[in-house]
C-alpha cells in the first residue's frame, strides 16, 4: 500500500471520528483535543492532516453530506418511477438508518453555523444543490418518459427538498408530536400535491362499440 493510501485511509479516520464526537457533543463544544482522542492521534499528528478546527470541521460536513447522498442515490435506485424517487426517502425518518441519530445534529449545526460564518454557508448551500441535483434527475426522467408535463425542475426540486427539510426538522427536534408515521405521510401527501398539476393520467380509450 502507498504512502497515498495509507494517508487517504487515516483522513478517513479522521473525519469519522470527527462526525462521531461531532454528533454526541456538537461542533461547538467539539475540541481538536476531543477528536485526537477519538482518531487514536496525538493533537499534533491530527494537525498534520487539518491544521485548524474549522478546517477539519467543513471537511467533515462534506464528508457526512457525500455520504448521505450516496444512500439516497441508492434508495432512489430503487424506487420503480420518477414520483416513487422523489418518495423515496423515508429512510430520512428511520431510527436505525445510522447517519439518522448521527447526522441531524450534525446538519442542524452546520446550519446555524452558516447563519454568522460564510464559509459554513457554502458548505450548507452545497449541501442543498446536491439536494436539488438528485432531485432534478428524477423530474427529467418522468419528462422524458412522458410522464410528467414539460417543466423547469430547478424550483419543483427546491420545494420537494424544503419539504423534507421541514419535515424532517419537526420529526427529529419534536417527536412527541411528530411520529415516524406523520413525517412519511407529510411528505407523501405534500410532494404528490405539489405535483399533480405536472403528472400526465393516461387518456381513456375510446370504446371500440359503435353506437
Amino acid at each position: 500500500m502507498s504512502i497515498a493510501e495509507l494517508e487517504e485511509i487515516r483522513r478517513s479516520q479522521i473525519l469519522l471520528a470527527a462526525l462521531t464526537v461531532m454528533s454526541r457533543k456538537g461542533s461547538f463544544d467539539a475540541t481538536m483535543d476531543d477528536i485526537a482522542t477519538a482518531a487514536g492521534l496525538s493533537k499534533g499528528g491530527l494537525a498534520h492532516y487539518y491544521k485548524s478546527k474549522n478546517e477539519l470541521f467543513i471537511a467533515a460536513f462534506r464528508e457526512f453530506f457525500a455520504r448521505v447522498f450516496e444512500r439516497c442515490r441508492e434508495s432512489m435506485a430503487k424506487a420503480p418511477g420518477p414520483l416513487e424517487k422523489l418518495l423515496a426517502f423515508d429512510l430520512l425518518f428511520d431510527p436505525q438508518e445510522p447517519y439518522v441519530p448521527l447526522g441531524y445534529p450534525i446538519l442542524f449545526d452546520c446550519m446555524a453555523k452558516a447563519a454568522h460564518d460564510a464559509d459554513y454557508g457554502r458548505v450548507f448551500g452545497e449541501w442543498v444543490e446536491g439536494w436539488i441535483a438528485l432531485l432534478s434527475e428524477a423530474l427529467r426522467l418522468g419528462v422524458e418518459q412522458g410522464l410528467f408535463r414539460p417543466l423547469d425542475p430547478d424550483p419543483i426540486a427546491r420545494a420537494v427538498s424544503a419539504i423534507y427539510q421541514g419535515v424532517a426538522t419537526r420529526w427529529f427536534l419534536a417527536p412527541a408530536r411528530h411520529s415516524r408515521d406523520w413525517a412519511v405521510n407529510a411528505v407523501k401527501e405534500a410532494i404528490t400535491r405539489l405535483m399533480e398539476p405536472y403528472i400526465l393520467r393516461p387518456q381513456l380509450e375510446e370504446s371500440t362499440t359503435k353506437p
